[in-house]
């Protein structure tokens, strides 16, 4: 059998020869015992006829229009013998009137796990495997996945197509992918597959202030299940939050141990996920932003992976469009979040009093968020595990000593169940809202209008066990600093 592009010939002896076609090719019986040429037929979109020869080299002559007159009219001469050609070898030839689409994909295309907000692309090579030119009207997906393109590929030709997926929620992602053609074969269709987890956004810092643009990059998991100290350092790191559609309790029960009066329990419902840092802003971090060295513990040895302090909300946001919260969510540009907004295109912000609430307690009820609750307000080993305060070691808090006094490593303690670390102690943390009487229940809360303090969280080295606690508030006027107040950032989930 030969084959050729755009046609397929095959030539089989009268005697009743037989062969069996390729893939997509004709499967001729010549004769077959019966006077008669049988052969398979390949697709609508094919058209056929019948072609004779007196010798497999041909010449080759259209059956229909010639041969019946040539084998009618066959001269001779009188009284003798009279030798003829007659014709012996016949083939089929195919003419393909359209492209022939194929998909070349190894199987599925798997995009695997993929972080929430996230984007995976993979590429997927359209060929024409026709001989005439074939035109691409248009592919279209399940939900997640996207990449769209439309046009024409040669006879013979391919064209690579990135596909891309986008989970917007924790779940398993699929469908069939549909390549829309010309083609008289139909549509070409693939399965695509792929999972939303909830995963990490890391930011580059490590250019420093001079930078352009900080990069933006995203993991589906903790790379080799450890941050090392270059997360901590030169990349910022964010977790993704899911939403708490499902509302979850605010506030502590009347009967935790060192409670306090304004920490009255309520419903609040999250409508959207959120990133916000696995780590408190360290001052590697805050000087790769801003350029600056503002904290009380100083010893360039220990510095770097400290969490930065002796910043004012006013220094993180600004004192003038940054004082606007919660009428508006701008910055100043020369702050912290505006210089970092800038390089990365990214509305990152504090977190609210809520969102901050809700990431620390991780799903828990408890008065810390390992699932334990205190034994003393004061020094408690349950608090000892998960974060730096007054009794395990910021008691001595030497501006020039290593971490084992004062402010801590971050990462140093137990992470919650949503990996993230010192959410508890080591430094109390700058929230968005303003302090104030906590509402009934509420969705999506911004804080009080207006106030004269803002919010702080989780407490510090300085603080004793109970001022540690998920539920218990801190407040300061914006323009306070303190060697044991800092901050994490946080980004709304749909405003990468």
């Amino acid at each position: 059998m030969k084959r050729m592009r755009g046609w397929f010939a095959v030539a089989f002896m009268c005697a009743g020869l037989a062969g069996a076609g390729m893939a997509e090719e004709l499967a001729i019986q010549s004769f077959n015992g019966t006077g008669q040429l049988v052969f398979n037929t390949l697709n609508s979109a094919t058209n056929y006829r019948i072609e004779w020869a007196s010798s497999p080299a041909g010449p080759w002559t259209n059956f229909i229009s010639e041969a019946l007159a040539r084998l009618d009219s066959i001269p001779a001469a009188g009284s003798g013998s009279v030798t003829c050609s007659v014709p012996v070898f016949y083939r089929v030839v195919a003419s393909v009137t359209n492209g022939v689409l194929t998909l070349d994909s190894a199987g599925d295309l798997t995009f695997g796990a993929v972080a929430v907000d996230a984007t995976a692309t993979r590429s997927l090579t359209l060929r024409n495997r026709g001989s005439v030119a074939l035109t691409v009207t248009g592919i279209s997906y399940p939900a997640g996945f996207s990449g769209d393109w439309a046009g024409v590929i040669p006879p013979g030709g391919e064209r690579d197509v990135t596909i891309t997926f986008t989970p917007t929620e924790i779940a398993d992602y699929g469908g069939m992918l549909t390549v829309h053609s010309d083609s008289a074969v139909g549509s070409g269709m693939l399965a695509v597959s792929g999972r939303g987890v909830n995963g990490y956004m890391v930011i580059n810092v490590s250019v420093g202030p001079a930078a352009v643009s900080y990069p933006v990059s995203y993991l589906a998991d903790v790379p080799g299940g450890s941050w090392s100290d270059t997360d901590k350092t030169t990349k910022i790191v964010l977790r993704r939050i899911p939403a708490a559609t499902d509302a979850f309790t605010m506030g502590s029960p009347s009967d935790e141990l060192g409670r306090q009066s304004n920490e009255t329990q309520h419903a609040v419902t999250l409508s959207k996920g959120f990133y916000v840092c696995v780590f408190e802003i360290t001052q590697k971090q805050w000087e790769r932003v801003t350029g600056t060295w503002p904290s009380y513990f100083n010893n360039a040895a220990y510095r770097e992976a400290r969490p930065v302090e002796q910043v004012s909300y006013n220094a993180i946001r600004g004192s003038s469009a940054g004082a606007g919260w919660p009428a508006n969510s701008s910055v100043d540009a020369s702050s912290f979040l505006g210089l970092l907004r800038a390089k990365t295109g990214l509305a990152f912000d504090l977190p609210t009093e809520s969102q901050w609430e809700y990431a620390c307690r991780a799903g828990t009820v408890t008065a810390l968020n390992s699932g334990k609750n205190l034994t003393s307000t004061d020094s408690d080993a349950n608090m000892a595990e998960v974060g730096r305060y007054w009794y395990n070691g910021g008691s001595g808090y030497a501006a020039g000593g290593s971490t084992s006094v004062g402010s801590a490593k971050v990462g140093s303690y137990l992470p919650n169940a949503w990996g993230l670390y010192d959410m508890h102690g080591n430094v109390a943390e700058w929230c968005l809202d303003w302090y104030g009487t906590y509402p009934c229940a509420v969705s999506d809360p911004k804080g009080v209008s207006s106030g004269s303090y803002r919010l702080d969280r989780g407490g510090g080295w300085i603080n004793l066990a109970y001022g540690c606690r998920s539920a218990h508030r801190g407040y300061d006027t914006p323009d306070y600093v303190h060697i044991s107040i800092g901050f994490r950032v946080a980004l709304p989930s749909g405003q990468q």
